[in-house]
């Protein structure tokens, strides 16, 4: 009786692909100096808590949801009079996702949720920040099918950051695009 263990498509893609691609396009000589993705970490800032502190439980769970694991709300690091806010006031949720978690929100953010943007023609590839790390900010949460579009109370919106081994932002797009990141053409 033979047992085979659930592997996530796009970690299986750069097993398969992915790595042979890379090499070939930037000559590695060995497999462990291709670049890999780390971890992706959703960030979402909640500005209108300040008032109102059932907006960061909201926030909290959608991102649970979309992620499946468990958000944690930030805090405020000081405090700004202008925003009436207090230092360890709680305005923004986020989570980190690694390992297999992250493969498969990776599959679902480009098979599912990018295509129900509106008017989608492909995602800025000016979002790299010169280490090989790539953040595409999403302005509606209600792309991603784990959210109920009647259940939602306000439409926000989020960060979601690629965090690769990539030396160069080169490297880290010809990366992302091999996972099926469908980045604008120049």
């Amino acid at each position: 009786m033979s047992t085979t263990t659930y592997i996530p498509r796009p970690k299986q893609q750069y097993k398969d692909v992915i790595t042979k691609s890379l090499t070939e396009e930037f000559g590695y000589k060995n497999v462990m100096q291709v670049p890999r993705l780390k971890k992706i970490c959703l960030s979402q800032g909640v500005g209108a808590a300040v008032a109102d502190k059932k907006l960061i439980e909201y926030a909290v769970d959608e991102m649970s949801r979309i992620a499946g694991q468990k958000a944690i709300s930030t805090n405020s690091k000081k405090d700004i009079s202008n925003f009436k806010l207090r230092k360890g006031m709680p305005i923004g949720a986020k989570v980190t996702l690694r390992g297999d978690r992250m493969y498969e929100f990776l599959d679902r953010l480009v098979t599912a949720s990018l295509p129900r943007i509106r008017d989608f023609n492909g995602i800025k590839a000016t979002g790299f920040d010169g280490q090989g790390n790539y953040t595409l900010g999403i302005t509606e949460q209600i792309i991603f099918p784990e959210i109920d579009i009647d259940k939602v109370n306000k439409i926000t919106g989020m960060d979601i950051t690629f965090v690769t081994s990539a030396k160069t932002d080169k490297e880290a797009k010809a990366l992302l695009t091999g996972f099926g990141l469908p980045f604008k053409k120049q």
